[in-house]
This record gives structure tokens, C-alpha cells and sequence, in this order.
């Protein structure tokens, strides 16, 4: 059976393919990946960093620190679960206030 988190990542691949949007899932190791976003997405020209949570879970003090230095390189972040799809799936559909 799927964890909570799995079906959350599954959710968001749906929404990067049918989006046309390149993505890999780089895998946190003990070598250099720790903390780095689950998903590193390219989409129409931008570079996003999502993190995938379910329920509540929150991110850590690395996953945080990565995804600020993802913004402050001019990049895009998301911490998505279950209640927050929508928010993803409206900015890879143009509406890039959200």
C-alpha cells in the first residue's frame, strides 16, 4: 500500500505531465542530496522546487534552507500536499500570482 506522501508525489507527477513539464526526482542520499526539493521541474522557461508533504507534515530546517536558496537563485517553491494540488496546477497553467 502507498504512504499518504507517495499518493501526494503521485498526484503531482499527473500534474507535471499533463502539463508538458520536464521533471526529475532526484533521490536524497547520504552523498550530497539531502534535503533537496522531491521534485526539480522545468516549465515554460522557469526552475521550481516542490516538495511533497501529507497532512500535516512539515518540511525540515535543510529542505527549507534548499528551498530558499532556490528562491533567492530567482526560482519558483512549493511545499504541496493533499489540500493544496490546485496551487500547483494553476501556476503551471499560466496564473503565476498564485
Amino acid at each position: 500500500m502507498a504512504t499518504p506522501e507517495a499518493t501526494v508525489k503521485k498526484h503531482i507527477r499527473k500534474i507535471l505531465d499533463t502539463t508538458r513539464t520536464y521533471y526529475a526526482m532526484p533521490i536524497g542520499t547520504g552523498y550530497g542530496n539531502s534535503g533537496v526539493p522531491d521534485f526539480l521541474v522545468c516549465h515554460d522557461g522557469h526552475f521550481i522546487g516542490i516538495e511533497a508533504k501529507a497532512g500535516k507534515g512539515q518540511t525540515t530546517a535543510l529542505q527549507e534552507k534548499h528551498l530558499a536558496d532556490i528562491r533567492a537563485a530567482g526560482g519558483t517553491t512549493f511545499v504541496i500536499n493533499e489540500t493544496n494540488l490546485n496551487q500547483l496546477e494553476e501556476f503551471l497553467n499560466g496564473q503565476r500570482d498564485v
